[in-house]
């Protein structure tokens, strides 16, 4: 037996021989990658197809689900004869892991669709997070996939970039605990049946110019360390993530693609990463055609490996003929080539495929939206709700009177998904083939795509279900479009009622008719198409009015806001959010949630964010703009509940830390409501004094508590002193002697303080990324 065959020698061993064997064009190969319908003739497998694109083997295969209209045991049948292609029918025999994306669940025919990752943060509770890549863990597995495309690490604080919906918001600890509980969960404790997490868009791709897509980010290096880095860096320190994907957008000129100084410099060499990065797709090609770095592929391809792109998305285009040529001619050594091939190998050991390549395609559609899988998904939505207002309209109870549904996403189950859900990505496919081909490859003529019809419940019929016949429903108008002939309708069904359920939003998707999602980003942060119009002619009517907002982003009017009665946020709760939703209004449930990202009031405020430094969050000296106050609608971390809480006995218990100290702090949570609910207590630090100016505050931890009515609980924190540092005027990560105030409360503007800590430790310090909490 070969020794890279060899399951009782170290990868490492196996990884040596098998580069030992390789001529170039085979290593080449591992670097490449080829879409799942490359290798398809109608819905089935072309072995002609297969042995052109395999024949010096390959690295990866794009979306076997993901890119197909195919049922989970179609799917996994076509990545098992993809596999027995290569590991049968070439040289060596390598098999090619298979990716997929995973931003809401797996984007895959009949999966879960969980809320999409904004609704996720709003739960701030990294477990339920943890529990969702679990799922996609095994989905993944079952149907023969090994790496899935996310978390989202970016930070957003502009809430007109179109994929906001995908980030966990503006704070860099809560994007840390959410995306550490994420890669853990995919990754599990062994890769052998684990799922590689790929942390993207490395780095500051949500910073856009503009909110642009791929528009250049401008952060300045401090600020690049402390917020947009400080969730790559957890997940490589804290979860040891496997693979990185690079950012379309450029940083002071250099396209993330291209920049060995993020890359090899800081994100391998300082922190000690050991996995792939991949390109995200056709950023190779795109430091030639885009960004105009490179004057050809084979130049594209120098650049990139040699910043330390390993791998080319979606398809081999610069790492095949061009990288060769790169090679050939010693543009690129020999020994980075190598470095490249020897990274995947190791994965592709870790994950056992040269033991078993191939899956039991049966097992593919048995774990694909079970009954456990779909109380997950309405557990998520339920804990993602954030209720903005209430001037005491909600809940409706059991006989709230005639009840007027109106908007365009009340009964839409297609409008309550994220960007990368199956169906929203099916239209994209279709788009793209159809229109402009961005594919880089051709599509087959015998291969279609197909949307598959929704099932789901809608907010509507959540609502019939619990108030039969004095539901009323007039839509109004549609998401995105100019036509008001629906109004009058509306207007009159909203005059005969009791009370208006005003469900209103987006379509999230890639393509022209969406509102959110990637590549849809807006300059005004009113609704899209004329829902603003409507709302004001319902709200006209005096009708009491619930807004409930199904969007990927913070958006409405501050008008639509402040004139309804009452305002939820459901975001884009998934398949299971119409029943939450439901629930929620009815009273069954108690909203939760709490905002992970501040609310502006209109887009002339952005970037707004409550970290600011000193200096900014107001207009000096007078404070507010001519026409408005600078503060949000709504700050970072706010939402209300049906109850009240009482925040007492707030207290930090050691006076002063060291070096490997422990700040240690205390509140007291008691519920003087009515109703069993959740609150959000969250800790700040503030530090007054610097080498360098702070933020006003700083998130240090957190913890969601239930308490039942007339009950209090003791909330206790953990905040080791690696925590309270930042980099200093020579980008060292210290913590300096000094003065920190902790402050303790319900949102980033509801706080109370808890007490200073003096701080003994002087100079550089290992950084920490969390600390711990428990309830009493």
């Amino acid at each position: 037996m070969e020794t890279y065959r060899d399951p009782t020698r170290t990868t490492a061993e196996r990884v040596d021989d098998l580069l030992r064997r390789m001529t170039l064009q085979e290593k080449i190969g591992q670097l490449g990658s080829a879409w799942a319908f490359q290798f398809m003739s109608g819905e089935g497998f072309s072995a002609e197809r297969a042995a052109e694109l395999c024949r010096h083997g390959l690295g990866q295969v794009t979306r076997a689900a993901g890119a197909s209209s195919l049922r989970a045991d179609d799917a996994a049948r076509i990545a098992n004869q993809i596999q027995r292609q290569l590991v049968e029918h070439t040289r060596l025999g390598i098999p090619a892991i298979v990716h997929e994306e995973i931003c809401s669940g797996v984007m895959a025919r009949g999966s879960t669709v969980y809320p999409q990752a904004i609704g996720v943060a709003s739960t701030f509770e990294p477990e339920l997070n943890r529990s969702i890549a679990d799922v996609i863990r095994v989905q993944m597995r079952r149907g023969g996939g090994h790496q899935g495309l996310s978390p989202v690490l970016d930070i957003t604080r502009d809430a007109r970039w179109g994929r906001t919906e995908e980030t966990y918001g503006e704070d860099p600890y809560l994007v840390a605990r959410m995306g550490i509980a994420f890669v853990d969960g995919l990754q599990g404790n062994d890769l052998g049946d684990g799922v590689i997490a790929t942390g993207k868009h490395f780095v500051g791709y949500g910073a856009s110019e503009g909110g642009m897509n791929w528009a250049p980010a401008h952060i300045g290096d401090r600020e690049l360390r402390e917020v947009y880095l400080h969730p790559f860096e957890a997940s490589v320190v804290e979860s040891g993530i496997r693979s990185v994907m690079n950012g379309y957008h450029e940083l002071d000129g250099i396209p993330c693609a291209a920049s060995g100084e993020l890359i090899n410099g800081l994100l391998r060499d300082a922190w000690g990463f050991e996995g792939i990065v991949v390109s995200d797709y056709f950023a190779v090609d795109q430091l030639a055609v885009y960004h105009r770095l490179a004057s050809d592929k084979v130049e594209a391809a120098r650049i990139a490996l040699t910043a330390g792109i390993d791998v080319e998305l979606p398809s081999t285009d610069c790492y095949g003929d061009a990288l060769a040529a790169a090679v050939t001619q010693g543009e690129v050594r020999m020994e980075t080539l190598d470095r490249a091939v020897r990274r995947v190998l190791e994965l592709k050991v870790d994950l056992g495929l040269f033991e078993d390549p191939f899956v039991d395609e049966r097992e593919a559609l048995a774990v694909m939206d079970t009954a456990e899988h779909r109380s997950l998904a309405a557990d998520v939505a339920r804990k993602s709700l954030v209720l903005l207002r209430n001037e005491g309209v909600l809940p409706l109870g059991p006989t709230p009177g005639k009840i007027a549904v109106i908007g365009p996403n009340a009964d839409t189950a297609r409008n309550m998904f994220g960007d990368y859900s199956h169906p929203a990505h099916m239209e994209s496919l279709v788009e793209m083939r159809d229109r402009h081909n961005v594919f880089l490859v051709p599509v087959p003529d015998d291969v279609s795509f197909a949307v598959a019809d929704l099932e789901f419940p809608t907010i509507l019929d959540s609502l019939r279900h619990r108030y039969g016949d004095a539901v009323g429903f007039a839509p109004g108008c549609a998401v995105n479009d100019g036509d008001t002939s629906g109004f009058e309708e509306a207007v009159a069904l909203a005059g005969r009622s009791d009370v208006v359920v005003l469900v209103l939003g987006d379509k999230a998707g890639l393509t022209v008719e969406c509102t959110s999602g990637e590549g849809r980003d807006r300059s005004s942060l009113d609704l899209p198409g004329v829902q603003e119009d409507l709302a004001r002619a319902v709200l006209d009517t005096g009708t009491p009015v619930v807004t409930v907002l199904v969007v990927g982003r913070p958006c409405g009017s501050e008008y639509l806001h402040e004139r309804s009665a009452a305002v939820l946020l459901a975001w884009l709760p998934g398949q299971e959010g119409a029943q939450a939703v439901g629930e929620a209004l009815s009273g069954e449930l108690n909203p939760g949630g709490k905002l992970p990202i501040t609310f502006p009031r209109n887009v002339g405020q952005i970037p707004i964010y409550y970290g600011h430094k000193i200096s900014g969050g107001r207009s000096h000296w007078q404070g507010d703009y001519v026409d408005g106050p600078t503060t949000p609608l709504y700050p970072f971390g706010f939402g209300l509940s049906y109850t009240e809480f009482r925040l007492d006995h707030a207290e930090v218990e050691t006076p002063s830390v060291g070096e490997d100290g422990v700040v240690r702090a205390s509140v007291s949570l008691e519920n003087v409501g009515d109703v069993v609910g959740d609150e959000v207590v969250q800790l700040y630090i503030r530090d007054g004094e610097a080498s360098v100016t702070r933020p006003v505050l700083e998130l240090k931890n957190f913890v969601r508590v239930t308490v039942e009515p007339g009950d209090s609980k003791t909330v206790q924190f953990e905040v080791p002193i690696g925590q309270l540092g930042f980099y200093d005027a020579d980008l060292d990560y210290v913590v300096e002697d000094g003065e920190i105030e902790i402050l303790i409360g319900t949102s980033s503007d509801h706080l109370m303080a808890a007490g200073q800590v003096s701080v003994k430790a002087v100079g550089p310090i290992a950084k920490a990324f969390d600390g711990s909490r428990t309830v009493e």
